[in-house]
């Protein structure tokens, strides 16, 4: 039953008690007491609006940034991540398999106030060995939310 509210709750948060209690057969009382319980143990962590900022005046830009990272005595990647995340700037942080150890998803007002954000206060922490920064061009999907119906191809056959 949790697992069934979860998934409820993280495609459409704004469904009220009596809508989720009607789709799952359970007493208001009932979900309100597990929904607590599932706030109280932080698996719910925050309710979130996406937004398409692109459709709204608003200057920004996204960007992915991958770190080669020298994990840390008794600690491995935590303490970095812990440093890293807590800038406000910091939207997401992951920690990676592959080439890189974390990848940063972070908003700026401007590529120039990322490529600082970067040089200033990432590439000069001691346990960083690299960093790759990745501009977000434009968002296809987010988070399971598709932000823009697919358009036809309007280029001619040259055949």
């Amino acid at each position: 039953m949790e697992e069934e509210l979860l998934k409820l709750l993280e495609k459409n948060c704004r469904l009220t008690d009596e809508q989720i209690s009607r789709m799952l057969g359970k007493e208001q009382g009932d979900l309100r007491c597990m929904m607590q319980k599932l706030e109280d143990d932080k698996v719910i962590l925050a309710y979130k609006a996406i937004v398409d900022w692109d459709k709204v005046e608003h200057e920004s830009v996204n960007a992915l940034i991958e770190l080669k990272i020298t994990p840390q005595r008794d600690q491995g990647f935590d303490r970095v991540a812990k440093k890293i995340y807590n800038y406000p700037e910091v939207e997401s942080l992951y920690l990676m398999s592959g080439g890189y150890d974390l990848c940063v998803q972070l908003r700026g007002k401007t590529m120039k106030e990322v490529a600082y954000f970067v040089a200033r206060k990432l590439a000069v922490m001691d346990e960083v060995v690299s960093t790759a920064t990745h501009f977000v061009l434009k968002k296809y999907k987010d988070t399971g939310v598709i932000f823009e119906s697919a358009t036809a191809d309007e280029r001619g056959n040259m055949a």
